[in-house]
């Protein structure tokens, strides 16, 4: 699965947003003002890092080899995950509206409310 393909799905989910904080290199998808995937088409293979809950951050790194510590990112909520073929694509998906999920948890719920209500 390309970056390309993940970012088409995510602009997908309510309220996503890309941006490029960080300059050229990097793109954010954001909801609610707050990351919740981080693109790194510089890497090689392409990685993208998700925020995840702490004990399936643990169980998908043992699952994938693909799958690290969030590579300068609190390695206990955030995965990063190389895109080199070995994670099924469903499982990805997967991954990335999981994370969407953990930050829209945490978004007021005024903003989780419109979140919903613009669908």
């Amino acid at each position: 699965m390309s970056l390309e393909a993940i970012s088409e799905f995510a602009s997908e989910l309510a309220g996503v947003v890309e941006e490029q904080p960080f300059g050229p290199d990097v793109d954010v998808l954001k909801v609610g003002g707050k990351i919740f995937a981080i693109l790194s088409p510089e890497s090689s293979p392409e990685a993208i890092s998700l925020k995840c809950d702490p004990d399936l951050a643990i169980e998908l790194r043992l699952r994938y080899a693909a799958v690290i510590p969030g590579y300068h990112l609190n390695k206990r909520l955030w995965n990063t995950v190389h895109l080199d073929g070995t994670i099924p694509d469903v499982e990805i998906l997967r991954m990335v509206t999981h994370s969407y999920d953990q930050v829209v948890a945490g978004l007021p719920k005024s903003v989780r409310q419109s979140l919903t209500s613009s669908d």
